[in-house]
């Protein structure tokens, strides 16, 4: 670190303080607070808490004031806060088919039971500054109520569209198994590492280089040609079983986006042709992060499937799962600005070294005649 630069750990303190003097700003300006956050700056937290790994949006808001809206650091901050929190045990697996939809649209139908429920979106809209905001414009009164009304009847159990694929025999089933899958906060990975490590691993990826892999996938590299089945944003039930009860009991409600694309799929010698499926599954409202998890987790089953391995950069799970978590990347990459004054000053004296090498090889000898 730099305690031994001039002034020290004074210099540092300093340094802090001033940190703190500029996340605050303006003092003519109301403070921001935590819950303003996380009410007005939704999908800021949801990336926060997705790729934080822990579901909490007044943890995700407070870390997001305190890094000065840098979402990488209040990911690294959330992620430590993380580690200090003890485990009572393990939930059951969410129910994303009961989940009470604000969004939930699909590419491969247009008429699906329970509707295309559009829910807040930018799809539509106009890429134009809306001026109005900065004005403080509100909604409404009359139309939040009825927006409110309108998500209220769009609840109610939806059945999936891979469902009906499923009774169809058009998408390749997934396995079943009662194995417990492997934690990837609290054991090593190791390769080749499993389908669940893999999603585990990606949901906690970057967004922007989930994007840019998803991407590529597109583009040829991987040849990945996916409809979306179906995208789903809303809130489920988490249900943990009590030993002592001896039935589970429903312990919070989250909200969460999935994701299912259908992929094609020509079949071999011993299956026949069918759909296959990539699978994304995110904390918040965090649509893009979803889909791109979706891609990019079909194009890392290309073993499984019987596929060629085009050296996509998406197929190489080694690649995604250690270059995909953007606190190991940071380390990596910022760590450069911190003294290397001694590795610097062997590498400038080797350099000043081979110069004079150079300069006395090319220097002709007194016999040499031009």
């Amino acid at each position: 670190m730099y305690v031994a630069v001039k002034g020290g750990e004074a210099a540092i303190d300093n340094a802090h303080r001033w940190l703190a003097d500029l996340r605050r700003g303006d003092r003519d300006l109301a403070p921001l607070q935590t819950q303003q956050v996380s009410e007005q700056l939704t999908l800021a937290t949801s990336r926060v808490m997705a790729e934080g790994a822990i579901y909490d949006r007044e943890l995700a808001a407070l870390a997001i004031k305190q890094a000065r809206g840098d979402l990488i650091e209040a990911i690294f901050l959330l992620r430590a806060y993380r580690t200090t929190l003890p485990r009572f045990g393990t939930s059951k697996p969410i129910d994303t088919g009961a989940m009470n939809c604000l969004r939930r649209i699909s590419a491969t139908f247009k008429d699906v039971p329970g509707g295309q429920v559009l829910g807040p979106t930018f799809d539509y809209t106009h890429r134009l500054l809306d001026f109005a905001l900065a004005a403080d414009g509100e909604v409404p009164a009359a139309l939040q109520a009825k927006l409110q009304s309108q998500a209220t009847s769009s609840t109610g159990r939806k059945p999936r569209i891979s469902d009906f694929l499923d009774d169809e025999g058009l998408l390749q089933p997934e396995p079943t198994g009662d194995a417990t899958p492997p934690d990837l906060t609290r054991e090593p990975v190791s390769f080749p590492a499993g389908r669940a490590l893999r999603l585990q691993a990606l949901t906690r990826s970057d967004e922007g280089f989930l994007l840019g892999l998803a991407y590529s996938t597109q583009r040829g590299y991987a040849r990945n040609h996916p409809f979306v089945g179906e995208l789903r944003i809303g809130v489920v039930a988490v249900e943990m079983e009590i030993p002592e009860l001896g039935f589970s009991i429903e312990i919070a409600e989250i909200e969460v986006s999935e994701c299912e694309t259908v992929n094609q799929f020509q079949g071999s010698k011993t299956e026949p042709a069918q759909f296959t499926r990539g699978y994304g599954l995110v904390f918040g409202q965090a649509e893009r992060k979803a889909i791109s998890m979706a891609l990019c987790d079909r194009a890392l089953r290309w073993e499984e499937l019987g596929e060629d391995n085009l050296g996509a950069p998406a197929q190489n799970e080694e690649f995604v799962i250690m270059h995909g978590d953007n606190i190991q990347a940071t380390g990596f990459v910022e760590h450069i600005k911190l003294p290397h004054y001694v590795d610097f000053q062997s590498e400038a004296e080797l350099v000043r070294r081979l110069r004079r090498m150079h300069a006395e090889d090319a220097t002709p000898s007194q016999g040499d005649t031009a």
